[in-house]
């Protein structure tokens, strides 16, 4: 018998097929969520200062309710609070940074650190090597498609891996030199 193999005994033969239509709907699952992780969710996609009435409308709940919300974010540092009429909000993308570090720190070791930061740095050089730059934003899409013989998409997926390989080695770098942050907690140092 193969792994992959059912036995023929599994199933009793009386029970019926799951009724598809009376399950929920990814969409209708979001927005029965708690308030504030779908406010949560509408804030880490903010890029520009959006309005609260708009920040309530994609999650999905009362103006007066993500306002108190994003009062709470802001003095957590999540989000920067814009002044003015009307009031506006964005992402804090220092304090998702940090976070990010901080858990960085909490679930490797040192040496665990210093060793994903070292593969990332030997693909990034091999990025360097192959499109003869410093920084994937030197590289120009259309020379790279004739130059390197790759597709558009091609030459854009190589780019795109590139820019992440580079905000990876400047997370793992902060990580390992691990600047005291308030509130964290000293990570396992391996000799």
């Amino acid at each position: 018998m193969d792994l992959t193999d059912i036995p023929d005994d599994v199933y009793g033969g009386e029970e019926s097929p799951p009724e598809f239509d009376e399950l929920k709907s990814p969409d209708t699952l979001l927005r029965d969520g708690p308030i504030r992780e779908r406010l949560l969710d509408v804030v880490v996609g903010l890029r520009t200062p959006t309005k609260v009435s708009t920040i309530a409308k994609r999650a999905d709940c009362g103006t007066e309710t993500a306002r108190d919300y994003l009062e709470w974010f802001d003095e957590m540092g999540m989000v920067h609070r814009h002044t003015g009429r009307p009031v506006r909000y964005e992402r804090n993308d220092s304090y998702f940074q940090w976070r990010r570090i901080d858990q960085i720190r909490e679930e490797y070791s040192e040496q665990e650190i210093v060793d994903a930061l070292d593969d990332t740095i030997t693909q990034i050089e091999d990025y360097r090597a192959q499109f003869d730059v410093t920084h994937p934003d030197k590289v120009s899409l259309v020379d790279a498609t004739r130059e390197q013989n790759l597709s558009t998409e091609a030459a854009w997926e190589a780019l795109s891996e590139w820019e992440t390989l580079e905000q990876r080695a400047a997370l793992l770098d902060a990580a390992r030199r691990n600047n005291s942050v308030a509130g964290s907690k000293p990570g396992p140092v391996d000799a």
